[in-house]
């Protein structure tokens, strides 16, 4: 068995610990402190090490062991272990690999930077103010020097019992004393700013990894100075993943760890937007996936990443990838509208853990004072989406837009369908510099320019009293001298069809369009294709369409059964008329969707016929018949006269195996 000597305490230590463990190597592992020999993972080929060596020490180590490599993945700060392990592994002749932490991206504007400790208590003495410290408890004994110290000097440290009586000793104790355990979101750190009322945060520069991106935004954000300590070394070394690769090769073993996947919800996209959940698993992530504009708000993290968007890359990337925390970026919350539901089937096997976000939805309603307890949620984001429909029968539709047209489609198109006077607000760009609420009506916003991606919240107080069932009076519709099926017969049609909220229906001889029309209404989320061979009748039905708000009405102008091949397979069929070609409609109906919910009217004696043969001879279960004989009352002088109608037959059937 090989031996390998790490010395760690940092999370790349960690990383490499975890990746050898229970591998044919002897790993000897050394950390500064007793809390960094809790953070390695014990196993039987792991021996752990704890408590600060020096020269004679770290040699008479690598002799003991017989190491043949020495893997340096201490910190970036802990210069002075570093040069003695190049040196002695020199004079050992033993391998020497430096693992070096990624030095962070964020913008540094702004910092003052100093080369060491004793520069840094210079800087201080010559300013006045609090001072929040967040270099560790080792350093605390150098600013002492600091002027006033004990009065200013607010020190951020492990909550270890050596760390906090060294605190005490020197005088450092209280409120001026915060024993935490990192890391710390942006929040929290403005949250200790305030509260130390600093005017100054002193830290290194400890990369994604050390929250050192957190610490620089929270000083900006609360007008406080960052005073950081450059790293001691500028040193070349190999990453982690690098590291792990040249093991692999070497020693014929797989350093691949136990992959711990994480889809996170990064909230409306803004770096505050984060949870702190979120925060904790992109920093100590090893690989960072999700859209482009995703990545691009993560940069700061400083972490390896791969852009994709579509489930299955997203799927094989973490297949492929050698790393052990992969993180999957979604945009705004996890489970509204989020490619995590087509993602999850793809990647059950990792038992990925689940990470809410901040909806945009949640955030742009924070920002203009409404709740949404009581709205209707819906997305025209690259889907189908009726929102004229959701707009006529609720008083609040929250509405996510994109694609083509975006927000300036939505608006002209309630326009179209008679619903101008709708009050929209409109929110562009939610949590960003340029965020921006628009307010009017859909007429005054209708050209006004808006960023494709937004969300808008529609109020059409009418739609209190939109009513709750089909039966529309005969009188909503437009009329022509074509033949419309009535309000009593529509109603028992209807029901019979059983209608569900997405269906696709085919209205074969669709007339007025009045039974095309409240299908439509019963199936907002489905499509209604009213089928009529008669012009002036599909012109009809497009003037009912528009005027009534049936936008999901799509009319086909041809002659049945001919028409039908090249419409998507029907899951409900109304036949209203056949023009002598009843039977030939059924088989092409049986032939889209074997199964589909079939209903009719008859009114003549021959049609009623065909329907009979039809129900004989076609593959078709649960028939039904049913005569309605309706009569209208009208007035005659002081008298209510009772006049009949034509009476009609409704007939319905599934398809499927012929009744027994």
């Amino acid at each position: 068995m090989s031996d390998i000597v790490l010395f760690a305490g940092t999370t790349e230590g960690r990383q490499i610990a975890e990746a050898l463990k229970r591998k044919n190597i002897s790993l000897h592992v050394s950390v500064a402190t007793e809390y960094g020999e809790t953070l390695i993972e014990s196993a039987d080929n792991i021996h752990v090490q704890h408590g600060r060596k020096d020269r004679a020490e770290i040699a008479a180590m690598i002799t003991e062991t017989g190491a043949e490599l020495v893997i340096d993945a201490t910190h970036p700060y802990a210069a002075d272990v570093t040069k003695t392990l190049r040196e002695l592994c020199k004079e050992l002749g033993t391998e020497y690999i430096r693992v070096l932490r990624a030095e962070d991206h964020t913008d540094t504007e702004g910092c003052v930077f100093v080369a060491d400790t004793d520069e840094a208590v210079a800087y201080l003495n010559s300013v006045q103010g609090n001072v929040l410290l967040t270099v560790g408890s080792k350093e605390l004994p150098h600013y002492t020097k600091v002027s006033d110290y004990q009065e200013r000097i607010y020190a951020r440290i492990l909550s270890l019992p050596d760390g906090v009586k060294q605190a005490a000793d020197l005088g450092i104790a209280g409120r001026h004393l915060i024993c935490m355990q990192g890391p710390f979101s942006e929040e929290l750190n403005i949250a200790m700013l305030h509260s130390t009322e600093a005017r100054c945060l002193v830290t290194k520069d400890t990369g994604a990894a050390g929250g050192f991106p957190e610490k620089i935004r929270a000083a900006k954000a609360c007008g406080v100075t960052p005073l950081v300590i450059r790293r001691p070394l500028q040193e070349e070394g190999i990453s982690v993943p690098e590291c792990l690769s040249i093991l692999e090769k070497r020693y014929g073993l797989s350093t691949k760890p136990e992959k711990k996947v994480t889809v996170l919800g990064i909230g409306t996209g803004s770096a505050g937007s984060m949870t702190l959940d979120a925060e904790k698993a992109c920093a100590e992530a090893e690989l960072l996936i999700g859209a482009k504009r995703l990545l691009e708000a993560l940069a700061h993290f400083g972490k390896e990443t791969k852009s994709a968007i579509l489930p299955q890359e997203i799927a094989d990337i973490i297949e492929e990838s050698s790393a052990g925390k992969i993180v999957i970026a979604m945009s705004g919350d996890t489970g509204f509208y989020s490619g995590t539901k087509k993602l999850l089937p793809l990647i059950g096997k990792y038992d990925p853990v689940i990470l809410p976000g901040i909806s945009s939805i949640a955030a742009f309603c924070s920002r203009i004072g409404e709740s949404w307890d009581d709205a209707v949620l819906a997305s025209a984001h690259g889907r189908d989406c009726n929102y004229i429909a959701k707009t006529q029968k609720n008083p609040k539709l929250l509405l996510l837009s994109g694609g083509a047209g975006g927000v300036n489609e939505i608006l002209r198109t309630l326009c179209e369908y008679g619903l101008s006077g709708v009050r929209v607000t409109v929110g562009e760009n939610i949590s960003y510099e340029n965020e921006k609420i628009s307010r009017g009506t859909a007429e005054e916003l209708r050209n006004q320019p808006f960023d494709s991606l937004s969300i808008l919240l529609i109020e059409n107080p009418e739609a209190e009293n939109a009513p709750a069932t089909h039966g529309r009076p005969d009188e909503d519709f437009l009329r022509t001298e074509v033949p419309m099926t009535k309000q009593e017969v529509r109603a028992v049609t209807l029901s019979k069809l059983r209608l569900t909220k997405s269906a696709v229906c085919w209205d074969v001889g669709a007339g007025t369009g009045s039974v095309s029309i409240e299908m439509a209404e019963c199936c907002e989320d489905g499509t209604v294709y009213a089928i009529e061979r008669k012009e002036e009748a599909c012109q009809l039905i497009e003037e009912n369409k528009h005027h009534l708000g049936a936008a999901n009405v799509k009319v086909i102008c041809g002659k049945a059964p001919d028409c039908l091949a090249e419409l998507p397979a029907p899951s409900h069929v109304f036949i209203g008329g056949s023009s002598g070609n009843l039977q030939a409609i059924i088989e092409a109906v049986l032939q889209k969707n074997p199964a589909a919910r079939i209903v009719l009217n008859t009114v003549t004696a021959e049609t009623f016929a065909e329907a009979v043969t039809a129900m004989k001879t076609l593959p078709l279960k649960n028939t039904e018949i049913v005569q309605l004989n309706v009569s209208r009352g009208r007035k005659v002088g002081p008298y209510q006269m009772m006049t009949a109608q034509n009476p009609v037959s409704v007939i319905s059937f599934d398809g499927g195996a012929v009744d027994g």
